[in-house]
Order: structure tokens, then sequence, then C-alpha cells
């Protein structure tokens, strides 16, 4: 008499980006898993999960570096409005990751009150000085979820330059004290020199103008189109006064692809030497994503929502594009992608919490969490009936 097969294992990477507003990464992995996990012997032995958070640059960069194995360090910053805010960075010996979420960024204004005039980058300069402190060999610079449109202006006080207004008095760095500057003085920071640094983006905005920081970023910060004007001829006079103080490149730099992002962020990092990656496939190498999949039978990942932004290449996308022939799971809050298009992205399944609900679950975590749990299982059952 034939002995039956034994039940097959499967073995589930589980790399989700953050459910914004919900849930971190890392909670979406476990939630998942759980899930996965309880569903073994639903036509196979078991699921063995291995979970692997991940961030493409924004808010959320530390704890997926964290929790693929960099130390969190913590440092004490000035927050967005100048309140001290405890912000951690990532280090593994080398590299060490640096966000602005954490340090200067929407989630840290007092009361949730945006101040898209007095908002200011400093704490990100601060905690890259902590950082500098370590003696890495390289600075990853995550730049999403910012509070303020100061160009960068913050960070660069805090690492050496100093912004004086007409009368001779030092401007502390904000959206609203950029048109104040007169004069310019630079202070070289022995502790950047052969330093890598890296800006992991994906928005590719200039500073100024139509498509700009202020014009584009702005209304999510609180501004107005009085104070979007303001702000976009405030970083103009910026640039001018640099280019002044001797930075031959500073106009330029303004017009260069993701100078915009993380209100001008990105700009003041490039004055400082930083090169621009795609935020989405450097952390991905970061976390060795690579090397993990192979391991694998079958990939999942996901997002709060799915739509064209995906498409053109957010996280999920390029996981997707990384996983090779292995089915590829995502799941979302919501999806915008009707099922036709799936196979642009190689996609096996989508599931969603909306199809799970009729509540809104993009502000509930204790929700999104629950369907998560039954996602995963119902994920687990699929994988032993036809999925693999």
């Amino acid at each position: 008499m034939a002995t039956a097969p034994a039940p097959k294992s499967v073995r589930a990477l589980i790399a989700p980006d953050k459910f914004k507003g919900s849930l971190t990464a890392g909670e979406v992995a476990d939630a998942l898993a759980a899930g996965l996990r309880s569903a073994a012997g639903s036509g196979i032995g078991s699921i063995d999960c291995e979970l692997l958070p991940l961030a493409d640059g924004g808010d959320g960069s530390v704890d997926a570096a964290v929790a693929s194995g960099f130390t969190r360090r913590s440092y004490t910053v000035a927050g967005p409005t100048g309140q001290p805010v405890q912000a951690s960075i990532a280090f593994d010996g080398a590299t060490a990751v640096v966000e602005v979420a954490n340090t200067c960024g929407l989630g840290l204004l007092p009361d949730g009150n945006l101040e898209p005039l007095a908002a200011s980058s400093r704490g990100f300069g601060e905690a890259v000085l902590f950082a500098l402190s370590l003696r890495p060999a390289r600075i990853v610079l995550a730049l999403g979820g910012s509070a303020s449109t100061d160009g960068g202006m913050g960070m660069l006080t805090a690492l050496g330059y100093s912004f004086r207004d007409a009368a001779g008095r030092q401007l502390y760095g904000s959206g609203g004290a950029l048109a104040q500057i007169h004069s310019i003085h630079r202070t070289a920071l022995p502790e950047l020199a052969g330093i890598e640094l890296v800006v992991a983006s994906d928005v590719h905005n200039p500073l100024l103008g139509a498509q700009g920081a202020p014009a584009v970023f702005g209304p999510q910060k609180g501004a107005g189109p009085e104070e979007i004007a303001a702000l976009d001829k405030g970083l103009a006079h910026f640039v001018a006064r640099l280019t002044a103080a001797g930075l031959a490149d500073a106009a330029q730099l303004a017009e260069h692809e993701g100078a915009g992002s993380a209100g001008g962020l990105g700009y003041a990092c490039l004055l400082l030497g930083a090169q621009q990656v795609s935020g989405a496939d450097y952390f991905l190498d970061l976390l060795d994503f690579n090397a993990r999949k192979d391991h694998c039978d079958i990939v999942i990942t996901g997002e709060g929502s799915l739509d064209e932004q995906t498409l053109a290449g957010k996280l999920p996308a390029a996981v997707a594009r990384r996983s090779g022939s292995r089915p590829i799971i995502a799941v979302a809050g919501r999806s915008l992608l009707p099922q036709e298009r799936w196979a642009e992205m190689d996609l096996t399944r989508v599931y969603t919490l909306a199809d799970y609900t009729d509540q809104d679950s993009s502000k509930d975590p204790e929700l999104s969490t629950s369907l998560l749990r039954r996602i995963g299982q119902d994920i687990g059952q699929d994988i032993g009936t036809n999925l693999l």
C-alpha cells in the first residue's frame, strides 16, 4: 500500500512597507505571519515565515534597518518647532541610517498643529551630527515625512553653517527665516570628510517653481497660497545668498531632480555632496533582500494603497521585480488596480483589508491588525491548495 507523501513545508518571505497612518512595516509583517502560521496543516506541513519589514527612504527607515539587524541608537534633538524629541538612528558599525520622520517630521508637531513657516529641519542635522560621532563609513539620509520647507537651512545650521540677518543676528533656520538671510558663513566640519552621504529617495521634484517643494508638498504641511508663494520666494533668496557666499553650483543644484524632496532637504544634502539613489532599490540592497528571497518559496509584500504610484516604482513593485518566478502576493489596505493589471507586477494574488470590512481601517491599528491576521490565514490556506 502506497504511503501518502509527507505534507510540504513552505518558506514565506514577508516583506511589506508600512500601512501609513495605521501600522508600521514590522507590525504588518507580524500580523501576517501570525495568520500564516495558524494556517499550518491546511494541506501543508508547516509555514516558516521570514520577516523583512521594509522602507524606501521615508518614515520607518530606521525601524526597517533595526529589524534587519542594525542597532538602534537614541539621541535627543530639536523637534520641528524646537521642542526636544527622542530620535533614533540605526547603525551596523559601518552604515548609519538617519531619518527625517523621527527627528523633525510631521508626526512630531505638538498637537498635530501644522507650522509651514516655523518648522525647521535642524533636528535632522543634529541627528546627522550624532551619527558622525559614531565614525561611520556612510550615512543614509532618509528624507520622507518632513514638517518643514526650509531648504535644509535648519540642518545646515546644525552642521556648521551660520545664517545671519541684516542686523547680524543668528537665524535659527525655518521656512519663514529664509527671506531674512543676509549673510552666510560656513565652518568646515572635519567629521564629514571622507564620509559617503547617500540620499535614499524616489522624489524627483526640483527645489523651486510649479513642481518645486512649496508648490507640490507645501499644502500637506499646512501652507496655503500665500505661504507657498512666500516659501518659494524665500527658497529663491536662499539659493541666491548661497551663490553669493561662494557656492558656485548652488543655482544648478536647485534644479536637480530630488532637490525638492523633504521641503528642500534634498537640496541641502546635494550641497553637502550627497549621492542620490532610488530609495526602494537602495533599501532592498541594504537589507539584503536578494539573499533572503533566494531561500523562500513565496514572497508577500504590500503597502497601504496599491495604485498607479505603486506601478511607477514604489517598494512593492521593486520587491516584485526582484522576486523571480516564485509566487508574489500583495497585501494592501485598498487596491485601485484592477485584476487585469496585476500582471504588470507579476502578482499572483492581491488581498486588501477593504475586501474584509466596510469600516475605514486606515486610521485603526487594532482593526488593521485583526484583518491582516485573517488575510494571513487565508493566504496560508491558499498556499496549501493552489498557490504552490
